[in-house]
Formats: C-alpha cells, structure tokens, sequence
C-alpha cells in the first residue's frame, strides 16, 4: 500500500521516490477525487491533475484507491509554531471534526492512536473499531419484533387467513404470528452498513481485522445499503444511550451530505471535508458552547434578507456565515475566511481581500449591525495580537 500526505494547496510530483507517487496511482486518485461533490465543473475542485504532478486544493482527508491511499491536511498551523508535522495537524484535524460532528473522542484516546502511522481515515477507523467492539461485549441491543412462520406446533397467534388459504392443502403445519427478540433492528442495521462500507475502505492490517471480527458479530444482522437506512426508527433511551457516539461516527462514515465516501463505478473511495465549510462550523459550534447561558445564540448561512430589488422582488439574497443574536436583536456578524493573512511589511492589508470588507459593510448596513467580524485562523507567522489595528 502506498501512503503519500501533503498539505492543502501543495503538490506532489509524479515518480518513485518516498516524496512522490507513480503516475500511474495519481491517474486513479484523480479519477476518484473527480466524483466528489467538490470536484466542481472542472473536476479539479479537489485534486488539480497536472502534467508534472497533482496539486491539493482547498479540501481535506482522504482518497484512496486498492493500493493507494493519499492524505491531504489542513496547511495552517498554530500561533507561534512553524515547521509543524503532519501528526499535529492530524490531530487538530480530528479535533475539528469531533468537535463539529459531535463525535466521541476523548482525550485520552486520542494519545494512543498512533498519529504518526495511520491517515486521518485509519484513525478515525480504528476509534469506531475499538468502541463498536466494546460496545457488543456489552451486548448488542435487540428488540421483540412481529414475526411469520409455518410452524408443526403453535407459537403465538393463529393467523387464520393464512392457515386456511395457503396451507389447506397442509394441515401438518401451523400459521403462526409471533413476537421475537431479534437484533435485527434499525441501530444494527446502521452499525453493520458502517462495518461494510469501512472493510472496503480500510487498508491498515489492524483494522481490517477488527472489522472481519465485526462482521461476524452483525451476520444475523440485514445488510441495508446506507441510503436505505432507517435513521428515523432508532430510538436512543437510557437502555442504549451508549449507541449515542457510536451513531455519530457512523453517521459520518455514511451520508454524503457533507463528504464523497464512495465513487460509484471507479473502484475508489474518498473521506473529504471542504476547509472552509468545516471552519464554519467548528466556529459555530465552539462560539455556541462559549455562550451557552449568556442569552446570545449562534446561528449559520441565516439572515436571507435581500438586497438590490427590482421592483417588490429582491435579486440579491444574502447569507452571512455566522449571526449572534440577543433576544431578536443581531448583535453580532461574523465572516469566516478559512486562509491565511500576510505580515503586513508584506501587504499593508495583510491579505484581507476589499470584496470580503466590502460584503461585511454591506452586512452592517442590511443588518443593522454596527459589530461585524472577519475571522481568520491565527497561524505561526502572525504576531501575538489578533486584532488587525485597521478593521478595530
């Protein structure tokens, strides 16, 4: 299995050296990257297919094919930090998406996986391993569901219709309408659609096995495919909360809303999240814990006040990233932007776009909200201080 990790917006040349990948396995990776929904029109919104090499766009995670697999992380690092590994940047990745997608990562977990050996897409494999396997020692949830069976002795109901219709002709055998414990319930359903779908996915020896010991676990268990799956049936109480975080992650392994996990007829897969998508929401969420109890809420992509009419019919619908509101008043706008801003010796606007001020001004205005923020990541070339002394 060849491995290769680059950063977002790096390249990686073609050939055969430790830092580079064969031509050959790019062909692939670009072929699966393709049939993401961030491909965009061109289909490079993910992975720019060049002569020399492949370059990463703005999207992060994974894309494999059978014996490749090519990782792509996030490229800012923290304030102060320069020359960061791609461990570090794992985990910060993994904690972006357990902080966003609500999944179960602890922080002693987190130190024994192994971030120097394994892609994002192995880890968060082996997590859902280790706490699906401990979740059925502790036994598999089961529930009496209705069953029909012709039986030589009588279980249950008669089901008279049945017995003197279809089995006239065999009087030896009962209709029988029956109530039986089974695993076979929407929950386990999930649960095995997540083992199938990661046992095509994973390419790490460790779990691989952990999911063949899994798929016999589930073998009575219906194989549902995931868009089949009835989310809306799974009924979580305090007899089977422990399923909550396991959910979450299997959740995230299935839907497609937010990432490609599967590329159809290419015989591929990808694990990927849009940067500045994933930026928005990391912000939401932790901005909403901050102020949980202060009577501010957050909200995301709201607003949807129109502007520039023509005649009674607005042209122009806004959607401002991220509003704070106290009661029904807006007391905050903030526009995330998921790059990097220059040193200003660079560029006295240090990198702030004049489309981005001018869409936040426009916000105020529309909004009636004279606090309005563009929110950059901080990263190791920035000063201490995070106020830019122009936008305060």
């Amino acid at each position: 299995m060849i491995r290769r990790t680059i950063r977002e917006w790096e390249r990686i040349a073609y050939g055969s050296g430790d830092t580079e990948i064969p031509e050959t396995q790019a062909d692939r990776l670009a072929a699966v990257a393709r049939t993401s929904t961030f491909s965009g029109r061109g289909g490079e919104g993910v992975l720019e297919h060049g002569r020399k090499g492949l370059r990463a766009r703005g999207v992060v995670g994974v894309i494999a094919t059978p014996d490749c697999q090519l990782e792509i992380l996030p490229k800012i690092e923290g304030g102060g930090e320069s020359g960061v590994s791609d461990a570090v940047l794992r985990q910060r990745l993994i904690h972006m998406l357990a902080v966003t997608y609500d999944l179960p990562i602890e922080a002693g977990a987190m130190t024994q996986l192994g971030w120097q050996r394994e892609t994002v897409l192995e880890l968060l494999i082996r997590l859902f391993c280790v706490k699906l396997t401990d979740a059925v020692r502790q036994g598999m949830p089961r529930h009496y569901l209705e069953h029909e069976d012709d039986l030589p002795a009588l279980r249950g109901r008669l089901d008279v219709t049945r017995q003197f219709s279809t089995l006239a002709v065999s009087p030896q055998k009962l209709a029988c309408r029956f109530d039986a414990l089974s695993p076979d319930i929407a929950l386990n359903q999930v649960m095995r659609a997540a083992v199938s779908k990661l046992s095509r996915l994973s390419g790490a020896p460790d779990n691989q096995r952990a999911l063949r010991e899994l798929s016999f676990v589930y073998a009575d268990v219906a194989d549902v495919p995931p868009n089949a799956l009835r989310w809306d049936r799974i009924l979580l109480d305090r007899t089977n909360r422990r399923w909550r975080d396991l959910l979450s992650l299997a959740r995230l392994f299935l839907s497609d809303r937010h990432q490609q996990t599967s590329a159809g007829t290419i015989d591929g897969h990808a694990l990927l999240f849009e940067m500045n998508v994933l930026f928005e929401a990391y912000i939401e969420r932790t901005l909403s814990r901050a102020l949980a109890g202060t009577g501010f809420r957050v909200s995301s992509q709201g607003g949807h006040r129109d502007c520039l009419y023509e005649g009674e019919t607005g042209r122009f619908r806004t959607r401002p990233d991220l509003i704070v509101r106290e009661g029904e008043k807006i007391a905050l706008i903030i526009d995330t932007k998921w790059k990097r801003m220059t040193p200003r010796i660079d560029d006295p606007k240090q990198g702030v776009s004049q489309a981005d001020v001018y869409q936040l001004m426009a916000y105020g205005r529309l909004y009636d909200c004279p606090n309005v923020v563009l929110l950059y990541p901080h990263h190791g070339k920035r000063d201490a201080d995070p106020l830019l002394p122009f936008l305060s």
